[in-house]
């Protein structure tokens, strides 16, 4: 899983935007979190005051920062602003070897099949294990194998808004989702 989070767009995106924040806060810690502080109340002292001599668009940067690195994944928050916002995950990320090794459900893989090689396909290989099936998505993701290649594809749980594969309850991310959707529905 550390290779996977090593080659993420994404992360390498945020580390960039992370290392110029804690630049305006004169830290020399690269790596290191800018919600930080792990109850230092000096070093909280210091970050406010620096903060005091940044300008209004350079102190939003930060707690924009800020904002991303504690709220949390599949949170109603960060459902509220991907589905506000209209992000499109697609751009970020891919599937890699972590997200196959993760990937053990059959009902799931068969409905990510489905997804990727349409129904019928789904349905003839429905019995097979689930390496198989994961081994088909693979065929279709990279194009190989006789496969044609499909290439924007993301599982339904990372598009705004996250759905579920399953009729199964407690799907938190999509729970959340519509708990706050309500609130969002433009007059």
């Amino acid at each position: 899983m550390t290779a996977s989070l090593a080659g993420c767009k994404a992360e390498a995106a945020f580390g960039k935007k992370r290392r110029e924040v804690l630049a305006l806060l004169g830290s020399p810690d690269e790596d290191s979190l800018v919600a930080g502080g792990n109850g230092d109340a000096v070093a909280i002292a210091g970050v406010f005051a620096r903060l005091l001599a940044l300008c209004d668009d350079d102190v939003m940067r930060v707690l924009t920062l800020v904002m991303a690195e504690t709220l949390a994944a599949g949170s109603a928050v960060i459902e509220a602003l991907g589905n506000h916002l209209n992000v499109d995950m697609g751009i970020w990320w891919q599937p890699d070897d972590a997200f196959f090794d993760l990937l053990r459900d059959k009902e799931i893989a068969n409905s990510m099949l489905a997804d990727v090689g349409g129904k019928l396909v789904a349905d003839g290989n429905v019995a097979e294990k689930v390496k198989t099936q994961k081994n088909i998505i693979r065929d279709f993701l990279a194009g190989e194998n006789g496969r044609p290649r499909v290439e924007t594809w993301l599982p339904r749980w990372m598009k705004f808004p996250a759905e579920s594969y399953t009729s199964r309850r407690g799907f938190r991310t999509a729970d959340q989702w519509t708990q706050v959707q309500p609130l969002f529905v433009r007059e």
